[in-house]
C-alpha cells in the first residue's frame, strides 16, 4: 500500500513542479515583455524630446536670422554715406565700350571631313583569278563611293563654313559699327561737357548717379534735372526712399507656448530718427557722387531737392513731397570729411540746408531752386513707376480721368458699365455762369480718334441736356474732328494734353513703355497711317504717317486738283505747288496720286512731316482747259473730300462748295495747323473766273 501510495505522490509532485515551472516561465516572459515595452516608451519619449528640442532650436534659429536681417538692414541704412564714400568716382571713360567682338568660332565646321584610307579597302576572298578580280573591283567601288561621299560632305562643310563666316563678318561689322557709334556719342557728350552744353551735362551726371555703386538695392533712383550754364549749377530733384524703408520691427523671438515667431516693434522715436538720418545721408551722397564725378569742371554748385513719391496725407492724392533741400558750393563741400560727420547736422548746420522735422508724417519743406525755374529743358529719368495709360485697365483709366476732373475742382463720378448712354464720367462744374453739367467720354486709343466719335459725343450732349461734352483720349484728333467740334460745346483732349493735365494736378501717367508722352505736334490727321512710297506709287501702303485726300464730284467736267503748301496766304515757294507739272513737293510730304474709285482725284499728305513754317495746306480745283475747253464749274456739284488713312480706310467726309457759272477755278478748302500741332479743315468756296493762273497769283506764284 505504502509503496503504491508513494508512487502516486511522486507523480502528483512532478506534475506540480511542471506546472510551477510553466508559471515561472510565463511570468519571466511577461516581465521581459513589460521591460521591452517600458524601454520602447522611454525611447519614444527621448525621441520626442529630441524632436521638440530640434524644432525649438529651428524656430529659435529662424527668429535669430530674422533679427540678424533686421539688424543688417538697419546697419546698411546707417552706413549708407560711409559706404558710398568708399565707392569709386564715376568717370566718362567707364561708358566707353572696347572695340572688339567675340572671335569667330565655327565649332565642328572647322574640322575637315576625313577622306577614306585606300589601305582599308583591300579585296576580300577569291580562290580563282576571276573571283579575285571581282573582289578587287568591289573594293575599288566601295572606296570610290565612300570617297565621293566624303568629298561631297567636305564641300558642304566648306560651303556652310563660308556662309557662316560671311554671316559672322556681317554681324561683327555691325557690332563694331554700333560700338563706334556709342563711343562717338560718348565723345560728343564729353565735348559737350567741356563746352558747358546743358543736355550733355544733365546726361552725364544722371549717368553718374545711376551708375554709383554706393546705393544699395531697393532705394529709388529717379531724377529730374537741368543745368544753369551761366552759374555752372546743376539743379535737380532726387527721389528719396519712403518711411517704410526703415524696418518697423526691431527683433524677433520664438514664443514656445504660441509656437510662433513674434516680432518686437521698433520704438517710434528710434525709427523716426533713423529715417531722418537716412534722408540726410541720401542728400549728402548725391552731392558726393556729383562732385566726385565732375572731372571736367562743369559744376561750381548743386541745388538739390529731395522728394518722396507717395500719397499726400492732406489730399490723399499721389504727389511729390519735398522733405529736404540744399544748395552746396563745390569748395565748401570738398572741405567736409563725410565718413565722420553726423549726416543731419552736416546737412542742416554745415551746409545750411533744410530737412523735414517729421519726415515720417511727410511734413514737407519749401524746396529751393527747382529745375523748371532755370529755363532750360528739364530731363527726367527713372520714372518707371509712372503708369502707362495704354496698359491701364479701362475702368482704372476712367477713374483716373474722373480723379483729374475732381482735382480741377469739379464733382465727378464714373458711370455704370451698362446703360451709361455713351457717358463714361459725369462731371459738374460748380463755377457760376460758365459751369454746369459736363458729360465725358474716354477713349483709350492708340490710333487717331475718328470724327464719328466726336459726332456721337455731340448727340450725347444734346440728349443729356449737358452744358458741355469732353472727349479724352490717349491718342489724337484729326482735321475732321476739330472741324466738327468748332463752334460747338465740345472740348477735345488729346494724349499729350492729358498727360500734361495729369502732371499739373499732381496725378501720374505716361504714354507708352518708354515713359515719354506723345509730342503735341504728332497729331496731324485722322488715321494712324504708316506709309512711305518714295517711288511715287499709289501711296496707299508703306511706313510713314500720312493721309489720302480723295476728291469726288458729280458732273462731267474735267478738273485738275492741286495743292498749295502755304505760310498764311502765301505758298512757301514754287516747288510747294503740287499740280500736273509738279506732282510732288521736294520732300515728298505732298504728292499727287492716281485716284481709286469712287474718287476722281487724289492727293497724299504727310501732315506731321510738313515743313515747320507751313501752317496751311490749300486744296484747289480748276477746269482742265485742254480736256474740257470752254467749260466752267457749273458742272461741279455734290463735291466732297474723302479723308482716308494710309490703308485706304475712310475716316471722314469733308464737304466743299459747289461750282458756279462762269468760274473756272475754286478753293475747295484748307487744312490749318492749330497751336497745339493738330490740323483742322476749313471749307473754302472762293471762285475765280481767270482759271488756275488767277487763283495761284493770289497765293504768291508768279505766272509767266
Amino acid at each position: 500500500m505504502s509503496r503504491r501510495s508513494n508512487g502516486l505522490v511522486g507523480v502528483w509532485a512532478e506534475a506540480q513542479r511542471q506546472q510551477q515551472r510553466q508559471y515561472e516561465a510565463q511570468a519571466r516572459y511577461q516581465q521581459d515583455l513589460e521591460r521591452q515595452q517600458r524601454a520602447y516608451q522611454r525611447e519614444v519619449a527621448r525621441s520626442n524630446r529630441e524632436q521638440r528640442a530640434a524644432y525649438r532650436e529651428q524656430r529659435e534659429a529662424e527668429a535669430r536670422r530674422r533679427t540678424d536681417e533686421l539688424d543688417a538692414r538697419v546697419e546698411t541704412l546707417k552706413g549708407l554715406l560711409a559706404a558710398g564714400c568708399r565707392a569709386p568716382a564715376f568717370r566718362a571713360g567707364t561708358l566707353l565700350q572696347a572695340e572688339r567682338v567675340e572671335a569667330f568660332a565655327p565649332g565642328q565646321l572647322a574640322v575637315p571631313v576625313p577622306m577614306p584610307d585606300p589601305a582599308r579597302y583591300q579585296p576580300q576572298g577569291g580562290w580563282t583569278a576571276s573571283l579575285r578580280a571581282r573582289a578587287a573591283a568591289e573594293a575599288e567601288a566601295r572606296f570610290q563611293r565612300d570617297l565621293q561621299a566624303a568629298r561631297a560632305a567636305e564641300a558642304q562643310r566648306q560651303h556652310q563654313l563660308n556662309a557662316y563666316r560671311l554671316q559672322y563678318d556681317q554681324w561683327a561689322e555691325g557690332r563694331l559699327a554700333e560700338i563706334r557709334r556709342h563711343n562717338a556719342a560718348i565723345a560728343e557728350m564729353t565735348a559737350g561737357l567741356r563746352n558747358g552744353d546743358p543736355e550733355a551735362v544733365v546726361a552725364y551726371f544722371s549717368a553718374a548717379l545711376y551708375a554709383s555703386a554706393g546705393w544699395p538695392d531697393g532705394l529709388p533712383r529717379q531724377v529730374a534735372a537741368t543745368y544753369d550754364a551761366g552759374a555752372h549749377q546743376l539743379v535737380l530733384n532726387w527721389e528719396l526712399p519712403r518711411y517704410d524703408v526703415v524696418p518697423e520691427a526691431k527683433s524677433a523671438r520664438y514664443m514656445i507656448n504660441a509656437d510662433q515667431v513674434k516680432e518686437s516693434p521698433r520704438p517710434v522715436t528710434q525709427r523716426r530718427a533713423l529715417y531722418r538720418d537716412l534722408l540726410a545721408q541720401c542728400h549728402l551722397l548725391v552731392l558726393r557722387d556729383l562732385f566726385a564725378a565732375d572731372e571736367f569742371g562743369a559744376l561750381d554748385s548743386v541745388a538739390l531737392n529731395g522728394f518722396v513719391d507717395d500719397h499726400d496725407p492732406t489730399t490723399g492724392r499721389r504727389a511729390s513731397l519735398f522733405l529736404g533741400t540744399v544748395m552746396a558750393a563745390k569748395p565748401a563741400f570738398a572741405a567736409l570729411h563725410l565718413e565722420q560727420v553726423n549726416a543731419v547736422n552736416c546737412l542742416v548746420d554745415g551746409l545750411r540746408g533744410q530737412l523735414s522735422t517729421r519726415p515720417d508724417q511727410y511734413a514737407t519743406v519749401r524746396p529751393g531752386r527747382m529745375p523748371e525755374e532755370v529755363g532750360a529743358g528739364v530731363v527726367s529719368h527713372g520714372s518707371e513707376e509712372e503708369p502707362d495709360l495704354f496698359a491701364m485697365d479701362p475702368i482704372v483709366f476712367e477713374e483716373l480721368v474722373a480723379e483729374l476732373f475732381r482735382a480741377m475742382g469739379m464733382q465727378a463720378v464714373t458711370t455704370q458699365r451698362s446703360n451709361d448712354g455713351g457717358v463714361d464720367v459725369d462731371a459738374l462744374d460748380p463755377t457760376p455762369i460758365r459751369g454746369g453739367k459736363i458729360v465725358v467720354q474716354v477713349k483709350r486709343y492708340r490710333h487717331t480718334v475718328p470724327p464719328t466719335a466726336v459726332r456721337d459725343l455731340y448727340g450725347t450732349v444734346q440728349d443729356a441736356g449737358a452744358n458741355k461734352g469732353v472727349l479724352v483720349t490717349t491718342s489724337r484728333f484729326g482735321p475732321g474732328s476739330h472741324t466738327f467740334a468748332h463752334g460747338k460745346p465740345l472740348e477735345l483732349v488729346a494724349g499729350a494734353e492729358l498727360v500734361d493735365l495729369l502732371h499739373r494736378h499732381g496725378l501720374r501717367g505716361r504714354l507708352g513703355g518708354d515713359g515719354s508722352p506723345v509730342p503735341a505736334q504728332r497729331t496731324a490727321a485722322d488715321g494712324d497711317a504708316r506709309s512711305d512710297d518714295p517711288s511715287g506709287g499709289d501711296g496707299r501702303s508703306g511706313d510713314d504717317d500720312h493721309n489720302i485726300l480723295g476728291m469726288n464730284w458729280s458732273g462731267a467736267v474735267s478738273l485738275d486738283v492741286c495743292a498749295l503748301v502755304c505760310q498764311g496766304n502765301r505758298v512757301l515757294d514754287d516747288d510747294h505747288f503740287v499740280f500736273y507739272n509738279n506732282p510732288r513737293t521736294p520732300d515728298g510730304t505732298v504728292r499727287a496720286l492716281l485716284p481709286v474709285a469712287p474718287d476722281k482725284a487724289a492727293v497724299r499728305v504727310s501732315f506731321d512731316a510738313l515743313p515747320a513754317r507751313a501752317d496751311r495746306l490749300v486744296i484747289i480745283a480748276a477746269v482742265d482747259p485742254v480736256a474740257d475747253p470752254g467749260a466752267d464749274l457749273s458742272g461741279f456739284s455734290d463735291a466732297g473730300i474723302r479723308l482716308l488713312d494710309a490703308e485706304g480706310t475712310p475716316v471722314d467726309q469733308l464737304d466743299v462748295s459747289d461750282g458756279r457759272n462762269g468760274e473756272t477755278a475754286l478753293v475747295l478748302g484748307s487744312f490749318r495747323r492749330r497751336a497745339n500741332g493738330d490740323w483742322e479743315f476749313v471749307t473754302g468756296g472762293r471762285g475765280y473766273r481767270g482759271g488756275l493762273e488767277e487763283l495761284v497769283r493770289d497765293f504768291g506764284i508768279e505766272v509767266d
